[in-house]
């Protein structure tokens, strides 16, 4: 009687299809038939939940094709029939172990699709959550199966656009893998770097909070391994014009379990880092951010006094590099003006040439001066001096120590700037019916209260 009154086509979407559809912002679409599915459902989980349920006799009904045409149903667009599926193909997966392999096997196949063909799959999330609690109970050590799915699917769904619609549940099961496995930590760790995004910072704020995640669990000696892509990619990101990217990554020093990690390994990561907070420590157009910075850099001076002094020498260093390597090439581009010049067969074409090919002549000396040093102007310490750095290290020391104290004080008077979703008008009928439903978890809990 379940499968007549559940399994059936389900109808076509009335959201926009591909890029035009808004997982956020788009409204499901509920099923009018809800109240009559609802006490199927019901009283199914029921059924299975009942003392007396015996499962050697109902595998002859639930079987492999009952949970395929159960899958199915995970692709419906009304959230309150996804919540009633995930409680019951828990339930089936825990009482029936012969289905467990071929159940994980189905799961994998949709998600497969949702990556590599449709992009479009509605039960993602919870599928996700079915398999958290899966993962949890996966005895150790772990099979290579179980290994290969994290890596050949866990990782990829992170490719997806429409990662920020299920990412808090892929999260949770990749770091419920490292906790089960620390050796898994590094592939896991460079697959999130590979799959990094290049232009759109909501998502790069997901990597940051699930890269934060995994460092709360990493195992020193995993830690060693990743560090300095790792700190690469941050470097990157506290570069971020966009300041909800840079501020994540600097919350990252406010962890103090991963400041004991970049403790120990101080002197790989503050050379990675120091140029990027250097450079953004006043360049940056969020103010927010100088503060972080400041304190970031702070925290690295008392870390390791000697080692911020060498990264400030070793920056003064190459910046100087670059200045004499942009001279040089200017020089040898006034050479060969010069040339020109001289020679009488161009002057006068030299002359008559269209406003656009002279466009494309060297940069002139102001502008070359511009592009040596672009952020000396605002650099807290502009470090043009060629003599002893003494000065230039004295300086640094006391502008971080102030600065850092005036950004404690500003953040405490400072609103802090969230993202807010667009605020579209909603359907009335949609909030209540969504607003009413009481989760399969509960109504069961309820039942067997009484």
């Amino acid at each position: 009687q379940f499968a007549v009154n559940m399994f059936r086509t389900l109808p076509p979407s009335s959201n926009p299809t591909g890029a035009e559809f808004d997982p956020e912002e788009d409204e499901p679409t509920l099923e009018a038939a809800w109240p009559h599915l609802q006490l199927v459902y019901e009283f199914f989980l029921r059924f299975l939940e009942s003392p007396d349920f015996q499962p050697n006799i109902a595998k002859k009904y639930i079987d492999q094709k009952f949970v395929m045409q159960l899958l199915e149903l995970f692709d419906s667009e009304d959230p309150r029939e996804r919540d009633f599926l995930k409680t019951t193909l828990h339930r089936i997966y825990g009482k029936f172990l012969g289905l467990r392999a071929y159940i994980r096997k189905q799961i994998n196949n949709i998600f497969y699709r949702f990556i590599y063909e449709t992009e479009h799959h509605n039960g993602i999330a919870e599928l996700l959550e079915i398999l958290g609690s899966i993962i949890n109970g996966f005895a150790l050590p772990l099979k290579e199966e179980h290994k290969v799915f994290l890596l050949k699917v866990l990782l990829p769904l992170h490719k997806v656009k429409s990662l920020s619609v299920y990412h808090p549940q892929l999260a949770y099961c990749v770091v419920q893998f490292l906790e089960k496995d620390s050796t898994l930590t590094e592939p896991v760790v460079m697959a999130l770097l590979k799959y990094w995004p290049k232009t759109h910072s909501p998502k790069e704020v997901m990597f940051l909070n699930e890269l934060e995640e995994i460092l709360d669990v990493i195992e020193p000696s995993e830690f060693v391994k990743v560090m300095e892509p790792l700190f690469r990619q941050l470097a990157k990101c506290v570069s971020s014009p966009h300041f909800q990217v840079a501020e994540r990554a600097l919350y990252y020093w406010n962890n103090e379990y991963i400041m004991s990690l970049i403790s120990d390994n101080a002197a790989k990561i503050l050379p990675i880092m120091f140029p990027s907070l250097y450079r953004n420590s006043k360049t940056h157009w969020n103010k927010t951010i100088h503060g972080l910075i400041y304190n970031a850099l702070k925290l690295f001076m008392e870390m390791n006094q000697k080692l911020f002094d060498d990264c400030t020498q070793q920056f003064k260093a190459e910046r100087q590099k670059e200045k004499a390597k942009l001279k040089e090439r200017e020089e040898a581009w006034l050479k060969i003006e010069n040339l020109a010049k001289a020679n009488p067969q161009t002057l006068g074409s030299f002359q008559n040439w269209p406003s656009w090919e002279l466009s494309m002549c060297p940069v002139s000396k102001k502008q070359y001066q511009f592009i040596i040093d672009p952020s000396g102007m605002n650099s807290p310490v502009a470090m043009e001096t060629d003599g002893p750095l003494l000065e230039d290290i004295q300086m640094i020391r006391k502008t971080v120590e102030d600065q850092a104290t005036q950004a404690q004080k500003d953040l405490r008077k400072d609103r802090p700037l969230v993202r807010r979703k667009s605020e579209l008008p909603q359907d009335i009928y949609t909030v209540k019916a969504l607003e009413s439903h009481r989760r399969a978890e509960e109504i069961i809990s309820a039942h067997d209260g009484h």
